[in-house]
């Protein structure tokens, strides 16, 4: 993995929906102080939850999505921050669903690698 050379007051607040242990033990490598969830209920009061905080200060929010545990991705365009959600290649049609309600929508394997790089 890649060290992070980013000021720490430039460090966002991430938030994410996963119940695979492998991608929440990446995630957290990436974002120690994430916030892991997994159910879409639980990442909406996470979100909501985070949003308002006052120790938040301006950190953006990223909010981490994995697209297979979401039966409507709709209610996803609602949380706020910036939603960046992760699924299988093959399914094309769930990345383009998520890209339709303004997701960041990418194949798994792109996004694991984004997150090791840094590019978050």
């Amino acid at each position: 993995m890649t060290e992070r050379t980013i000021d720490p007051g430039d460090t966002p607040r991430v938030v994410a929906l996963s119940a695979d242990l492998i991608d929440r033990s990446k995630i957290s490598a990436a974002f120690p102080a994430a916030i892991l969830v997994r159910s879409v209920v639980k990442l909406s009061d996470a979100v909501t939850t985070n949003a308002g905080t006052p120790s938040a200060g301006t950190a953006r929010l990223l909010v981490f999505v994995d697209l297979g545990r979401v039966e409507d991705i709709t209610v996803l365009h609602e949380l706020g921050g910036h939603i960046i959600g992760f699924g299988s290649h093959v399914d094309e049609e769930q990345l383009a669903a998520a890209q339709a309600v303004g997701i960041e929508a990418l194949p798994r394997s792109v996004f694991f690698r984004r997150l090791e790089n840094g590019d978050f």
